[in-house]
């Protein structure tokens, strides 16, 4: 892929519904991200932070504008070229974690390769290092109802690592723990940012979550409001 953004938003709109009905969730957005930033998009209920992360991690398509991933415009990948720009380049660490219930740590971050077809020894020796970046590599055989909540998201992370994405799209990752467990969480998505150089966009309500991030994008009613460097990057 091509050097310049990461990513690339220029002018992108998504609306839902038609007429009286429709609504507009995104009004014209246009920033970039590039390789190696750690950005955290806030906003109010319904501000469009949620769904311009569903846009940037090719989950929804605009209803107009240009999207660029790394020079490529996505708009005109096909739903199986989308697919695979997914599952190659991006990792997504969600609120609830999605983990298997009845299997363990270690089989939960081996399933993204898998899906690849990468040989057993292979995936096996990569998700013991996935687990070990997170610290939790002696939980490996632990099933999720044996660990905490926010060991169950380090193994989240974990799994988004394993594949070794471009890009970590993290959606509210702390939102289901409590404060000390937040920011041991965000210590760690800051450490893989700022030691292994990982891009990382991060939907959080929490402005002490956000501080973690060296950028921070504010959403109000679908547009960019404000776009600056956080306080503890300034």
């Amino acid at each position: 892929m091509a050097e310049g953004p990461l990513i690339d938003l220029k002018e992108i709109t998504r609306v839902y519904g038609e007429g009286e009905i429709a609504v507009r969730a995104l009004d014209g957005i246009t920033f970039r991200i590039d390789r190696g930033e750690f950005v955290a998009m806030m906003g109010p209920s319904g501000s469009g932070k949620s769904t311009a992360m569903n846009v940037i991690g090719c989950l929804d398509s605009p209803t107009s504008g240009n999207y660029r991933f790394s020079g490529v415009e996505v708009a005109s990948l096909d739903q199986d070229q989308r697919a695979l720009l997914r599952r190659h380049y991006l990792g997504f660490v969600f609120q609830g974690y999605n983990l298997l219930a009845r299997t363990s740590a270690l089989h939960n971050v081996e399933l993204p390769l898998i899906y690849k077809g990468m040989a057993r020894a292979e995936r096996h020796k990569a998700a013991i290092a996935a687990l070990e970046k997170v610290g939790l590599a002696d939980r490996a055989g632990h099933d999720p109802s044996e660990l905490s909540g926010g060991q169950q998201q380090r193994v989240a992370i974990a799994r988004a690592l394993v594949g070794r994405p471009t890009m970590l799209l993290a959606d509210e990752p702390t939102g289901n723990l409590d404060s000390k467990m937040s920011h041991e969480i965000m210590a760690i998505l800051q450490d893989l940012n700022r030691i292994e150089g990982q891009t990382i966009i991060m939907v959080t309500h929490e402005a002490d979550m956000a501080q973690y991030a060296d950028r921070l994008i504010w959403m109000v009613d679908g547009r960019v409001e404000r776009d600056e460097p956080t306080r503890k990057a300034a």
